[in-house]
C-alpha cells in the first residue's frame, strides 16, 4: 500500500486523491459482485445449467423477425411482412391497379 504524506501534498493533489478514493470506493462493490457472478456462472455451467435457471430469473426470448409476404413491384429488395400499416409503395401499387396476389412472394 502506498504511503502518502498528506501534509506535503498540494490542494490540487489532495482533491485528485479524494476523487480517486471516491471512485475506488463506489466501484469496489460492483467489481466484487462481477467477480462473484463470474465464479457462480462457471459453477452453474459445470453442472449443466445457466445461472439464470438456478436463481429463477426469466430470460426473455427474442422474437424472430416477421417473414416477408409482399414484394415491391419494381424493386425486389423492398418487402413487407403484412401486419401493421401498409407501406406507401404498397398502397400506391394497389391504387394503380395491382392486386395483393400480384405482389405476394
Amino acid at each position: 500500500m502506498a504511503d502518502f504524506n498528506l501534509e506535503a501534498m498540494s490542494l490540487k493533489e489532495l482533491r485528485q486523491l479524494q476523487k480517486d478514493l471516491a471512485k475506488a470506493i463506489s466501484t469496489y462493490e460492483d467489481r466484487h459482485k462481477a467477480e462473484a457472478r463470474t465464479k457462480l456462472e462457471a459453477i452453474a455451467k459445470e453442472m449443466g445449467y445457466s445461472l439464470a435457471e438456478l436463481i429463477g430469473v426469466e430470460v426473455k426470448a427474442t422474437r424472430a423477425p416477421a417473414v416477408a409476404r409482399y414484394r415491391h413491384p419494381e424493386n425486389a429488395g423492398i418487402t413487407w411482412s403484412g401486419p401493421g400499416l401498409k407501406p406507401q409503395w404498397f398502397a400506391n401499387a394497389l391504387a394503380s391497379g395491382k392486386t395483393t396476389s400480384q405482389m405476394e412472394i
